[in-house]
């Protein structure tokens, strides 16, 4: 697992995000490696995540190639090449539902250190 997948997860992890779920999309998308997805429970907190973790993978050195939806904050996507960040207000998530979406890519446990 790649360094910025922690990078990504520590910081929704820092701003209180609920339900962070890693998936493994190598062999699965040519989008991504690593599909990082979460929620906030207002727009507000979703935009705050979604700063967070442009802020952290840009002090990693990590190229942030675009971050789209900061406009309503009802799902912001974070692309970092190697690994895209779905960044959900809690009322968008199960409407998408990228997890059943992609059911085939495996799902990552990663610990979040102790603070």
């Amino acid at each position: 697992m790649s360094n910025l997948v922690n990078v990504v997860y520590q910081a929704a992890d820092d701003k209180r995000a609920e339900d962070i779920v890693v998936l493994n999309m190598q062999g699965i998308s040519l989008l991504a490696d690593y599909f990082v997805i979460c929620e906030g429970n207002s727009e507000r907190q979703v935009e705050a995540i979604a700063r967070e973790m442009v802020e952290k993978a840009r002090e990693e050195g990590i190229d942030v190639k675009r971050v789209e939806g900061l406009e309503s904050s009802r799902w912001v996507l974070v692309d970092m090449g190697d690994v895209v960040a779905h960044v959900f207000h809690k009322d968008e998530r199960a409407y998408y539902n990228l997890e059943r979406l992609w059911g085939d890519a495996p799902q990552l446990h990663v610990d979040a250190p102790a603070n």
